[in-house]
């Protein structure tokens, strides 16, 4: 496999800074390399450089940074649609707003293949809002909903030119969802595993039924990795942690069912913020993780000394 990495580091979208780090964080950690080690050829694409300069002006005061999102969105969306049309694009970010861009460029390439593009969104939060329900204004939450296709973007973000079918995207992971977002999930018809369907069922049996639906459709799969999808007592690296994540094993459980699918064709590593991390223990988890995900399997793991 040919990895493509690109580094998108955006901070405006989050309550605090630090994400602008973490593509630097996640090269450190060594994600190159261990790409590398499993065989794969590994190019580093370097980093998304936006566009500024537009002034927008919205009725929802309490939006943050809105020029700067919408500029970087249309940079991402271009990069990605670039990077998508040969090998595997990973990103690296940033805040969660990167996948505005990530999603809406890969979507292109596959409506222009003739393939449907399903979304696995590994995340705390659904990033369901509009630009008119979200009310902390940070736009790290609205990318989701941006596309696939919710209306209130028009006239600010880029027009799409394919957004993702709702009924094509599985959010895994949720534990902290809006009143607003609860309501547009169900209306738009997404796909929704929060953390008490885990614990009921199981991570195993509902990400393999939902893997069932992309490879029934031949679909293209796009893996948006939130930190905070993981307990913040195994990645405590991020501004929004959530108690009740995924375990290290339901996440490495999960990137190797992804692995053994052999679906994915691109990925988002988001939300890494250094300055709230332990000697680099989170870069370093979604680094094995990345590795689960591109084929490194339990026998081939190291043992690190402690």
């Amino acid at each position: 496999m040919h990895c493509k990495i690109l580094g998108a580091p955006v901070q405006d979208g989050a309550g605090r800074m630090g994400c602008e780090m973490g593509p630097s964080a996640l090269r450190t950690a060594g994600l190159i390399a261990a790409l590398g080690d499993l065989g794969h050829t590994v190019s580093d694409l370097g980093t998304v450089t936006p566009a500024f300069g537009q002034t927008l002006v919205h009725g929802n005061t309490a939006l943050k940074a809105l020029p700067q999102i919408v500029a970087w969105t249309a940079a991402i969306a271009e990069a990605a649609y670039a990077a998508s049309g040969e090998g595997m694009p990973i990103f690296l970010g940033g805040d969660h707003s990167i996948s505005a861009g990530t999603v809406s460029g890969v979507a292109r390439r596959a409506a222009e293949i003739g393939r449907p593009l399903f979304v696995l969104w590994l995340d705390a939060h659904p990033d369901f809002h509009t630009l008119d329900t979200t009310a902390s204004g940070n736009l790290h939450g609205v990318p989701l909903a941006y596309a696939s296709g919710q209306t209130g973007f028009e006239g600010y973000f880029p027009a799409l030119r394919a957004p993702v079918d709702p009924a094509r995207i599985c959010t895994l992971g949720l534990r902290s969802v809006d009143p607003a977002e609860r309501a547009a999930l169900n209306a738009a018809g997404v796909t929704v595993h929060d953390m008490r369907a885990v614990d009921e069922h199981g991570l195993a049996p509902l990400l393999r039924a939902f893997l069932d639906r992309v490879s029934a459709e031949n679909g293209l799969l796009h893996v948006s990795l939130d930190v905070d999808f993981l307990d913040p007592s195994i990645a405590p690296a991020v501004g929004t942690t959530v108690p009740g994540g995924a375990t290290f094993r339901e996440a490495h459980l999960a990137m190797e069912m992804l692995h053994d699918s052999g679906l994915v064709s691109s990925l988002d590593l988001v939300e890494l913020n250094p300055f709230l991390d332990e000697r680099g223990r989170t870069a370093t988890l979604l680094v094995d993780l990345t590795a689960s995900l591109m084929g490194r399997r339990i026998m081939d793991r190291p043992t690190r000394s402690h």
